[in-house]
């Protein structure tokens, strides 16, 4: 479903500042695969999920998603095949508007339809049925501001907003990372809910070795831009914390493997 054929990417060339962001890199989802993405800072990991989105061109390879070549589609143009959550909660939703004006505009994304006229009474039905699966009370705030809502809720919102139109693939950026650990638990239980029931392609960028494991079909690490181990299976639910922790010190993670155990 996601192709990924010797994507290299290179920022600042020919300068002191030339990083090799991703190195001929090769990975392929099948559709509905749920793979978690590891690595240290530097490794290649955001620079996948960008150059998948379209936020910047590659120097070379291609990138197919559902058998559509996007590698030269700007990001606007693949939003119609892409969800996304990032990292931060006041990102992909619009504060000043509500709950409901927000996943109108998530239903028509891609589309060139406004809201001039608010939203339809047709569809609210639809917007209660999907936030009362975030079972956080939210269908019963639905004219309720997005921006007076808390970081936890807010993510939620946005998680049902990348996944309400059931896109051809899910890139979830480290999107519990600002969470406090009760809310984040809460938040990727909901994201592995709506995965599984929409039988979603999906990539998980973290930084949470547990979540790595716990989470998904596949489990891959990046180091200088490209993919240097990989796990899915019994082998990677049979994984520890303690055995990724070696595996980056095989790829000369440095000092990334002391913070791992902090």
């Amino acid at each position: 479903m996601l192709e990924i054929k010797n994507v290299s990417k290179t920022f600042n060339a020919g300068t002191i500042n030339e990083t090799h962001a991703l190195n001929r890199l090769n990975l392929s989802l099948a559709q509905g695969e749920f793979i978690t993405v590891i690595g240290g800072n530097g490794s290649g990991k955001s620079t996948l999920l960008n150059a998948v989105a379209g936020i910047f061109g590659v120097d070379s390879g291609k990138i197919i998603i559902d058998d559509k070549d996007v590698t030269k589609l700007p990001d606007f143009k693949r939003a119609v095949y892409l969800g996304r959550v990032f990292q931060d909660p006041m990102r992909g939703s619009a504060a000043n508007m509500t709950i409901e004006e927000n996943l109108a505009l998530a239903v028509r994304r891609g589309a060139g339809r406004g809201l001039s006229r608010g939203v339809p009474k047709s569809e609210r039905a639809q917007y209660r049925e999907a936030l009362s699966l975030l079972d956080l009370g939210l269908e019963n705030r639905m004219t309720a501001q997005v921006g007076l809502l808390s970081g936890g809720q807010r993510q939620a919102i946005t998680l049902l907003m990348a996944t309400i139109k059931k896109p051809k693939l899910l890139l979830l950026d480290e999107h519990t990372a600002a969470l406090d650990p009760k809310t984040a638990t809460k938040v990727l239980e909901l994201s592995d809910m709506l995965v599984k029931r929409d039988n979603l392609t999906t990539l998980m960028v973290t930084h949470n070795m547990k979540d790595a494991i716990r989470y998904g079909d596949r489990l891959i690490m990046m180091s200088g831009g490209n993919i240097v181990f990989e796990a899915a299976g019994e082998e990677k639910k049979s994984l520890t914390v303690r055995d990724i922790i070696e595996k980056f010190s095989t790829v000369s993670a440095g000092d990334y493997s002391a913070a791992l155990l902090s």
